[in-house]
């Protein structure tokens, strides 16, 4: 990336918007972890399965999909996968699309 001082930094992390192309990290914000599905239906839950829904979270060491949003840039959500041992983004991936296998991950 070239800095406004028309310099070459070359510690900034870039990340492959899906419908943008590839951008610096601080035009994005991180919206969790993907693939989440809302419990269809929510009053019939516990408070302890409510509580889980709203705040249990995988921590994962490696590869771990994320929902991440553009938001100075075309302001859309799109999912990626990334290792959290490198902070390395492996694919992004819009939400209408599968999930891409991990690397070393075997077919289900």
């Amino acid at each position: 990336m070239v800095t406004a001082d028309g310099l070459r930094d070359e510690h900034v992390l870039l990340i492959q918007c899906p419908y943008c192309g590839e951008r610096p990290e601080p035009e994005f914000v991180y919206g969790g972890q993907a693939h989440i599905a809302r419990p269809q239906q929510p009053a019939e839950l516990t408070d302890q399965q409510w509580t889980d829904y709203l705040y249990r979270r995988d921590n994962t060491r490696g590869p771990h999909a994320e929902r991440w949003r553009h938001t100075h840039g075309c302001g859309r959500f799109f999912n990626a996968l990334r290792d959290t041992t490198t902070d390395h983004f492996l694919a992004t991936y819009r939400l209408d699309e599968s999930p891409p296998r991990a690397p070393g991950e075997s077919a289900k």
